[in-house]
């Protein structure tokens, strides 16, 4: 089914009796050109030829996209591509960046790239399945006859989204180094002080061993959104999730706590998912590959393997931290049971509490 196939499967009266679109080879091939920018014409060597680039560098462009090799001669390439490669290096000559950033540049957009397109096409999926009462075959029918007409307001938002997730960052980014004191870091000094947190959910292994395909999806699915939610909306940041656990950061400790208690107490009170646990540590931390790395992460990921259903759980240092902060009132600390915690130590906890919870009979 083409294009004016299309409008027909959108209709809010289609019933699961009806046939799916019937997608045929050329009809793909068309929906592919229109996305790459036209059929392919080039092979690999005249990619590199007309780009102005040897044959190596087209190679490694291809490579850091995240595609696996093509023959030198098999025709692959689109002038599309030619403008991407160039663009690269045109990045390079103009000795804006040097080809080591370059590359690594490309291996940003291109991964961030391929996991989006994935979160985008099975949120397609799951919308045809629902709305027209479809198996997973015919869903993905629907959206492999649509997902080109559609693609270009995908575009669009992304770039809206890409703006202004930079515009936030360099704010953010010009507010701390201007408070920076001089000679604050140094090159052997992790640059970046950040609270870090984890929740994940407890006993989520074997909970998705008894669920089916759509009542897993809706459980992985609730969890993540309501953590989104909860994370951006008191100003801290999502770093990765990873199925049944989250990963946020935050630029002040006040903010990362407000963050781990209202996380674990937004989970609580939906009666479909499941209960969570938390973490919370304040440390410098280097940001690379849109991750952080430092000691502090170690310690968060460890605290939250030893924290029992609903606890927030924070070491000493953090507490203490927090405990002297303006912010302190807001909370109430409890000092757990010394506990041994691998590659750590023996430490002893504190848990983390709103302050009104202090006054409930069960706390």
């Amino acid at each position: 089914m083409g294009v004016t196939g299309a409008a027909d499967i959108g209709k809010d009266d289609r019933t699961s009796g009806d046939a799916p679109p019937a997608v045929t080879p050329s009809t793909i091939s068309d929906r592919v050109a229109e996305l790459v920018g036209g059929e392919p014409t080039l092979t690999m060597v005249e990619l590199a030829e007309q780009a102005g680039v040897d044959l190596a560098k087209a190679r490694l462009f291809w490579r850091a996209m995240g595609f696996p090799n093509v023959p030198d001669d098999a025709v692959t390439f689109t002038p599309r591509d030619v403008e991407a490669l160039r663009a690269i290096g045109g990045i390079v000559s103009a000795v804006q960046v040097d080809h080591t950033t370059a590359v690594s540049l490309l291996r940003a957009q291109s991964y961030l790239a391929d996991r989006l397109v994935l979160w985008q096409v099975e949120a397609l999926v799951e919308d045809a399945s629902r709305r027209y009462k479809l198996d997973d075959t015919g869903a993905r029918l629907v959206v492999l006859d649509r997902i080109a007409d559609i693609a270009g307001t995908l575009e669009g938002q992304l770039v809206y989204a890409w703006r202004r997730q930079l515009a936030a960052l360099v704010e953010r980014m010009h507010t701390e180094v201007s408070q920076r004191p001089v000679g604050e870091t140094s090159n052997d000094t992790l640059p970046l002080p950040r609270a870090l947190g984890f929740v994940d959910m407890v006993s989520f292994t074997s909970s998705a061993a008894r669920l089916g395909s759509r009542e897993l999806a809706a459980l992985v699915q609730g969890f993540e959104f309501t953590a989104r939610d909860v994370i951006t909306s008191h100003g801290a940041r999502v770093v990765k999730t990873i199925g049944d656990a989250v990963m946020f950061i935050a630029d002040d400790l006040p903010t990362a706590a407000r963050v781990a208690v209202n996380l674990v107490a937004a989970i609580k009170a939906r009666p479909n998912l499941l209960p969570v646990r938390g973490s919370l540590a304040w440390g410098r931390v280097i940001s690379r590959s849109g991750d952080v790395f430092g000691p502090i992460v170690n310690l968060a990921a460890r605290l939250v393997d030893v924290a029992a259903p609903n606890p927030v759980l924070m070491d000493p240092a953090t507490s203490e931290r927090l405990a002297h902060s303006s912010a302190a009132a807001e909370f109430r600390f409890a000092p757990r049971t010394p506990v041994d915690i691998a590659g750590i130590g023996t430490m002893t906890p504190v848990e983390l509490r709103p302050a009104e919870d202090a006054r409930r009979p069960d706390a």
